[in-house]
């Protein structure tokens, strides 16, 4: 493990760290040095991560967080610009999957998808620009899906969402050279993303393929580490990662 004084640790934000691709991260970082800032709703599965983490000798802290509330992202940032001076490292990773055709009209579950997967992205970005374009230093890691390749006919809203948080990540990397900006792009994941919602049939497909084809969360925390360690200079544009089977 690294020293936390090292000149490499940064301090990285993880949103939607409870569970998935988020828990993971958190751990991929926190075990290569980082301090790490974890944000979810479900208090009690973050501080059960922090705990661990912290027995085990690395940083890491937790604050409750709704990606769609900006006041609770803004929080979520301030404190921790109070507390360490800076955000070297944003992962905007909370993300919701409720599947189902459009005739459905499962309108809220629209709404919630366009409300986390995107707008929550978008609080992100507008709570840590500022100090990062001050500092004109920093890196802002977007994780969206293959489905910002394709469209698939029970995933439509889903898939919008995630073409939308591509387009975002490019044309933010384009403004600066400051600021490096990374979209990663996972396929079938192991996480809690068919969960909740959705039509029950169709969520119940993905999760029998997810035995068979779906690759651990931690091929892309390790994605998303390999991204933040590249020299200031070196941009990680975008990072596609599925399993062989895909």
């Amino acid at each position: 493990m690294q020293s936390p004084s090292s000149s490499n640790c940064k301090v990285v934000l993880v949103t939607g760290a409870s569970s998935g691709i988020g828990e993971a991260t958190a751990r991929h970082l926190a075990a290569a040095g980082h301090q790490v800032v974890l944000g979810a709703r479900r208090m009690d599965r973050l501080d059960r991560l922090v705990t661990e983490l912290t027995e085990a000798g690395y940083r890491a802290e937790s604050a409750q967080l709704d990606v769609t509330d900006r006041d609770s992202v803004n929080a979520f940032v301030a404190g921790a610009l109070e507390r360490h001076g800076r955000v070297d490292v944003l992962v905007n990773n909370a993300g919701v999957m409720p599947l189902g055709l459009m005739e459905e009209l499962r309108v809220d579950e629209w709404d919630q998808m366009i409300d986390v997967n995107l707008r929550g992205v978008l609080h992100g970005i507008a709570a840590v620009l500022p100090s990062m374009r001050e500092r004109r230093s920093g890196h802002i890691v977007n994780v969206a899906s293959t489905a910002a390749h394709r469209v698939d006919p029970t995933g439509v809203v889903y898939c919008a969402t995630k073409f939308a948080v591509r387009a975002v990540s490019e044309g933010l990397r384009q403004e600066t050279a400051d600021l490096r900006v990374t979209v990663v792009c996972p396929g079938l994941t192991k996480t809690e993303l068919t969960h909740s919602g959705g039509n029950p049939e169709q969520q119940g497909a993905v999760r029998s393929a997810l035995e068979t084809v779906g690759i651990d969360a931690s091929a892309i925390a390790q994605a998303i580490g390999y991204a933040i360690a590249q020299p200031a200079d070196v941009n990680v544009n975008e990072v596609i990662v599925q399993g062989t089977q895909a």
